[in-house]
């Protein structure tokens, strides 16, 4: 049977009913929250994000081709790479 008062419930000013709807408005304000700071990032800075992540890719993608790829390619990338993160 499901408790409606008593001393546990009272403790915590009803705290107890009321716990998983408080849990579900705390998450859905820091989804919120997450997705207005994704979105400033997204406007300040998602050019530049964008240029990082191609280069990321074609790291890996020179990683993974090894022999083929010589060691001189990966690192002109990892210097564009440092080059944009000094920026």
């Amino acid at each position: 049977m499901r408790e409606t008062g008593g001393p546990s419930s009272e403790r915590t000013g009803g705290g107890m009913r009321h716990g998983p709807w408080m849990w579900t408005a705390y998450r859905a304000y820091n989804d919120l929250l997450r997705e207005k700071v994704k979105r400033r990032f997204e406007e300040q800075e998602g050019p530049w994000m964008d240029r990082v992540a191609e280069l990321l890719v074609k790291i890996v993608n020179a990683r993974w081709e090894g022999g083929r790829k010589g060691s001189k390619e990966l690192e002109g990338l990892f210097g564009q790479l440092d080059a944009l993160l000094s920026e």
